[in-house]
């Protein structure tokens, strides 16, 4: 499993990827953050969270530096444990969420992804 940023014609980077870049550029390639660490830029954590998602749910918007270009992402942390500044890297977990704890169809609820972890 990757997560996929998409760079563009221009050389901007954006995660998720798009259609066309912040410039109006086309895209050019894929690149894979999780071969990269990023600085947590900063963090919450969610006590009242949705069906099947962990409590308490700790989040982060993070920034991966890929070549020069500033990249952010949001996601869940692995730990609470976490400060503004701390490196953290990728993991792939494969359950987000429980699927079956909502009112929704499981198989519609069933994620995997991402989550950051501290280096």
């Amino acid at each position: 499993m990757t997560m996929d940023a998409t760079r563009y014609e221009d050389g901007s980077i954006t995660y998720p990827g798009h259609p066309r870049g912040p410039g109006g550029s086309n895209p050019a390639e894929t690149i894979d953050l999780s071969e990269y660490t990023a600085e947590v830029i900063t963090w919450t954590t969610s006590t009242a969270t949705p069906p099947g998602v962990r409590e308490p749910n700790h989040l982060a918007i993070v920034e991966f530096d890929v070549d020069g270009e500033s990249v952010r992402a949001i996601g869940q942390l692995t730990t609470g444990d976490v400060e503004t500044g701390d490196e953290v890297q990728p993991v792939h977990v494969d359950e987000l969420r429980e699927p079956g704890a909502g009112i929704r169809e499981p198989e519609s609820q069933d994620w995997d992804g991402y989550r950051f972890e501290p280096v």
